[in-house]
């Protein structure tokens, strides 16, 4: 097995159809590639090893790149080269169509004479299985079909030759294309373009629409949908483009919400920290609603309601944390031994143990989110409110019960402050349903549940030493989580116990440049190896609490150092390592840019208020 240099992060555009979503490398490479959904089978894997994992880099030899932006309001990626000859934009991009996945790849010369280069490297099933490539006549002319098991992809464009690696070397017996290349030279105003259409193997491929049409039809859907925004922020275009991606990152068919397009891209360089997050979590989806539903986007807040339901189904009993983009429930983990991993760091996994585990806050989490549906004026009907109803059934009969908390944790179950006052908002929020809503509940024994666990969180989760909140019941330290208490309504942000809560986050976990740690894993509670860098979503979280909290001026600092951790494409990873300032952990990742959303609307709000 062989290392190679990782691509920073911050290098990598996202793509998107609502289906999944490519990165593409500032110099034309996409390394990662999962068809036909987010959580499907990589046919490039280069992120996570190297070029021969499968990629598709085009790019113009000699020249640099000079320029890369998205398309206002799009996911429509340009990348300006030049050369010592000339000018050249490609434009990479998807339609969203839910019909079929194509990926377009089109070159335009703006001046002089240039020569552009392909290495394309299909590596079906995150590079297990290497395709069988045959020519076809297609409407349009001759094509690529590439097919290994139940994968088909469909090469149209100016046609690819086979070839053998760089190195010269063959390619394994029985397949004669172990990859596809190709140089092409324009002229001023001439034009090329190539799709990469996936389909199931047995099937016939489609036929792709033409680039142009495509490009205007991916333009069309995202400035549709982008109109509606109204965003009143100084951090204006990383609030839009945050909002965007949260679109990006949600299923056009099944509703469901992913909480990032990638796997195991480690929360510490060359450590084991590595997790698969391209799945559905209730919490994940249920802020990301929350931070939609707060701008007016109820379409896709109703789209995820219904996802909820045919998830849970009839059994919330057997309620788990995450799902499939279908609500699958089997997303058992295993490592690929075969690739190096993001920067060496293995294992490399896919699908995650998290799954199975009990997470007291998740019910709060998603009580929440309807609520704020429900506060918005759409109406519930006796399914939606019936689904609810068994949530906080399942509360009663899991009251007791230790929990792995919000982090995921690996070692022994806790009572975790966060889950035990996320409970609280869930019974809160039943009861609030009912007396402003007009619905029915138990009220009796939810205001019996909602009030003991109130009194059990204010006697044993917080330490009069300390004065602090602390992570778990009768422990010592503390968690960022805790910054959510305020969201749930517990009690006010700047309540004295939570700022004592503050003052220890941010003696204990905060470093440089205002960036969070979520705890400290130096206390062995995680029963993990191994560290990791700051949480963005938890320094975020920091700046909404200075806002609410009459540090309108921290806040505003704060914010400014965290939006400059963003890319130029205003994209954010999990994670940010102060230390060799990169970014860290899977990428784009919704609860940063969630986060982001919620810290620049409180910072907004606090302006307005005269704070």
């Amino acid at each position: 097995m062989t290392a190679h240099r990782s691509t920073p992060l911050e290098d990598y555009a996202l793509l998107s159809d609502l289906s999944t979503g490519p990165l593409v490398s500032r110099h034309g490479s996409v390394d990662w590639l999962c068809l036909p959904r987010f959580d499907s089978p990589a046919l490039f894997s280069a992120l996570l090893g190297g070029p021969d994992d499968g990629r598709w880099r085009l790019w113009a030899p000699g020249g640099e790149v000079v320029e890369r932006r998205y398309v206002p309001y799009t996911f429509i990626l340009e990348t300006l080269w030049r050369t010592p000859t000339g000018t050249v934009r490609v434009t990479d991009f998807l339609p969203p169509s839910g019909d079929q996945d194509d990926l377009y790849r089109r070159v335009e010369c703006l001046e002089g004479e240039v020569v552009v280069e392909h290495d394309l490297r299909i590596r079906f099933d995150y590079a297990r299985a290497l395709p069988w490539f045959r020519r076809v006549e297609v409407p349009g002319g001759p094509a690529l079909l590439c097919t290994a098991g139940p994968d088909g992809v469909l090469v149209s464009g100016p046609l690819l030759h086979a070839t053998t690696f760089p190195d010269g070397q063959p390619g394994p017996a029985g397949n004669p294309a172990p990859r596809l290349a190709g140089r092409f030279r324009l002229r001023a105003g001439e034009d090329l373009a190539w799709t990469l259409t996936w389909f199931p193997s047995w099937d016939e491929p489609p036929v792709p629409r033409a680039a142009a049409d495509a490009q205007r039809q991916t333009h069309d859907f995202w400035t549709a949908w982008a109109a509606r925004l109204v965003v009143d922020s100084p951090d204006e275009h990383l609030v839009t483009r945050s909002l965007l991606v949260l679109r990006a990152l949600t299923n056009l068919k099944t509703g469901g919400i992913v909480a990032a397009p990638t796997t195991s891209l480690p929360e510490e360089f060359g450590g084991s920290r590595n997790w698969d997050y391209r799945y559905t979590w209730l919490r994940d989806a249920a802020l990301t609603i929350e931070v939609l539903v707060s701008h007016g986007f109820t379409e896709g807040a109703l789209h995820w309601r219904a996802w909820l339901l045919r998830a849970v189904a009839g059994d919330p009993e057997k309620l788990r944390i995450m799902y499939g983009l279908g609500g699958e429930r089997e997303l058992d983990e295993k490592e690929l031994e075969h690739l190096s991993g993001y920067e060496g760091s293995r294992p490399v996994r896919i699908g995650n143990g998290a799954a199975d585990q009990y997470q007291a806050d998740v019910v709060g989490e998603v009580m929440l989110a309807l609520a704020q549906l429900r506060d918005a004026g759409v109406r519930e009907d006796e399914y939606t409110w019936g689904l609810q109803k068994s949530l906080l059934g399942f509360c009663v009969r899991n009251i007791d019960r230790k929990d792995h908390g919000i982090w995921e944790m690996r070692g022994e179950p806790h009572y975790f402050t966060h889950g035990r006052v996320m409970m609280w908002a869930a019974f809160n929020e039943g009861l609030r349903a009912v007396a402003e809503h007009g619905l029915d509940g138990d009220v009796q024994a939810w205001t019996r549940h909602r009030d003991a666990l109130r009194a059990e969180v204010l006697d044993r989760g917080f330490s009069t030493s300390l004065n602090s909140f602390t992570q778990t019941y009768g422990g010592s330290e503390v968690d960022a989580s805790l910054l959510q208490l305020p969201h749930t309504g517990f009690l006010a942000a700047d309540d004295p116990r939570m700022l004592g809560t503050v003052a220890a986050i941010e003696r204990d976990l905060q470093g440089t440049r205002g960036l969070v740690h979520r705890y400290r894993t130096d206390s062995e509670l995680d029963g993990l190896q191994g560290h990791e860098y700051a949480f963005l979503i938890c320094s975020f979280w920091l700046v909404e609490q200075y806002a609410r909290s009459g540090r309108l001026d921290e806040a505003e600092q704060t914010m400014a150092q965290l939006c400059a951790c963003a890319t130029d494409l205003g994209l954010l990873a999990e994670e940010y390592d102060a230390g060799s300032g990169r970014l860290a952990g899977n990428f784009p990742q919704a609860f940063s840019h969630l986060a982001l959303i919620r810290a620049a609307d409180a910072i907004q709000e606090a302006r307005s208020a005269g704070r």
